[in-house]
């Protein structure tokens, strides 16, 4: 069988998305690198704060599209390390919710201003219009995996 044109766009945007993710683990691990964090301890951070509430581990994995264990290992990391607590959930039992400590907000603050002037130089390269078709089809890829997890 043979990829119809469109499958064979779509492979290449898949690899270069495979790509930038790479390249931008980098730049986030040279980011954070000060902080004593990795582009995965500032995902998490950012689950969180963006968030303005406490999540569990379940939830923040859900919104990074990470496995849980996977977030589980980096949260009790970070907790460890003094960037995030757990606190008591009032609707279950055993699944903790993890909030920011001082510690981790200042650092997620602190590297968001500087992710705002990296961006800013980034973003300058491209036309508005051309960002906004890639996040919308972005979206619209990522929209139709979500609901979709079993097609393939």
């Amino acid at each position: 069988m043979n990829r119809t044109k469109n499958a064979e766009l779509f492979t290449e945007i898949v690899l270069e998305i495979f790509k930038l993710n790479g390249l931008l683990n980098t730049v986030g691990d040279n980011l954070t690198k000060e902080y004593g964090l990795s582009s995965a301890r500032w995902k998490v951070l950012g689950a969180i704060y963006i968030n303005g509430s406490a999540q569990t581990v379940s939830q923040i994995a859900l919104k990074m599209g990470q496995s849980r264990q996977a977030v589980q290992k980096t949260v009790t990391a970070m907790i460890k390390d003094g960037f995030l607590i757990l606190i008591d959930n009032p609707n279950h039992k055993t699944a903790k919710l993890v909030t920011l400590t001082k510690n981790g907000s200042e650092a997620y603050e602190e590297l968001d201003t500087k992710q705002i002037e990296w961006s800013n130089a980034c973003a300058s390269k491209f036309d508005i219009d051309s960002l906004a078709k890639t996040i919308k089809v972005l979206n619209e890829i990522s929209n139709d995996f979500e609901c979709n997890e079993d097609a393939v």
